[in-house]
Order: C-alpha cells, then sequence, then structure tokens
C-alpha cells in the first residue's frame, strides 16, 4: 500500500553548510542517519530553504551534540542548483497528518517516525521530500535520496560563501 502523499516540485535554489573546504559532493560510509532515513535503507542529501533555517539546523545540531559553534567553524554556505524534481509534500502539518508523524520537533529520539515514512517513500521511489524544519517549523527542508552517490540529484554552485564567525541564532528558532 502507497502512501497517501501528494507531489511537489523541489526545483530551484536550496542551501547547504559544510565544513570548510570539504567536497560539497561528499557522501559519509556508511551513510548516517537522520531524521526523514536511515542509512541502511537510503541515504540523503538535506538541503534549506534559507539561511535562518539552514543556521537553525546548525545551531540544533550543536545543541544536540553540546558544542560550542566556534568548535564548528569555519563553515562553506553553498548553493544547491535542484532542477525540476517531484518530491513527496509534506510541508504542511496536514499533509503530515495523513501519514502519522506529527510537526518535527528537535532531538534525535522523536525520529523514528519519520524515518518510517522517508524509508517508504524511498521504497516507493520518491525522489525525496520536503517537511518543515524542527529547528525553525517557518522554514522548509528538502531531503533528497541519495541512490548512487556519484550521480548527486542537486549540484553546487561554486563559489561558497566562508562563514569564520557564528551567525545570530535565527528568530523562531527551536532546539
Amino acid at each position: 500500500m502507497s502512501l497517501d502523499v501528494d507531489a511537489v516540485d523541489a526545483g530551484g535554489e536550496w542551501l547547504r553548510h559544510i565544513p570548510h573546504s570539504a567536497d560539497p559532493l561528499a557522501r559519509p560510509d556508511p551513510p548516517g542517519d537522520n531524521r526523514w532515513q536511515r542509512g541502511a535503507v537510503v541515504d540523503a542529501l538535506y538541503l534549506a530553504d534559507d539561511e535562518a533555517t539552514l543556521w537553525a539546523e546548525w545551531y540544533r545540531h550543536l545543541a544536540e551534540r553540546g558544542l560550542p559553534p566556534l568548535r564548528s567553524l569555519p563553515r562553506d554556505v553553498w548553493r544547491f542548483s535542484v532542477p525540476p524534481l517531484e518530491v513527496a509534500d509534506l510541508s504542511h502539518e496536514d499533509r503530515l497528518a495523513r501519514l502519522g508523524p506529527p510537526l518535527p520537533a528537535p532531538g534525535r529520539k522523536t525520529w523514528r517516525p519519520f524515518q518510517r515514512v522517508g524509508g517508504t517513500l524511498a521504497k516507493e521511489g520518491w525522489a525525496g521530500l520536503v517537511a518543515p524544519s524542527a529547528a525553525r517549523p517557518a522554514g522548509l527542508v528538502l531531503c533528497l535520496f541519495v541512490d548512487d552517490p556519484p550521480a548527486a540529484p542537486a549540484q553546487p554552485v561554486p563559489p561558497p560563501r566562508v562563514v569564520t564567525e557564528p551567525p545570530a541564532p535565527p528568530t523562531e528558532m527551536r532546539t
């Protein structure tokens, strides 16, 4: 039985931050677990719709691990070009409610229902999904499933912007 989801075109420009001078397309081996997927099932590239969401997710990540921001700098902020691509639209609470999970909230302990949904979507052949950010619900994250790391579903647009000082924490951020 397939999931009751609508499609949305994720094509456009999205953002990603990575350690300074790292390869923007590098994939961990083995793939890691994240909110919308388990690495043992499918890898994924996560992107943010805007800078406020990008940095809210970064601060959330640091808070979960108890790391000070300066320890994770400098960072490169890359713009990624996503071609026209249909992904599952989980961008609103009502769309998520059809599948069971609530709005995402910070914390790894909340991931299991989201990982089940993402794993099912990947198995059903979806290219990925767009959903509210757990760290900043006003923003969106794009989770693109990666079956073949050399054939990335999005491409970085050089040059990156190097960030050497912690940005101001975004408004509407939750950690």
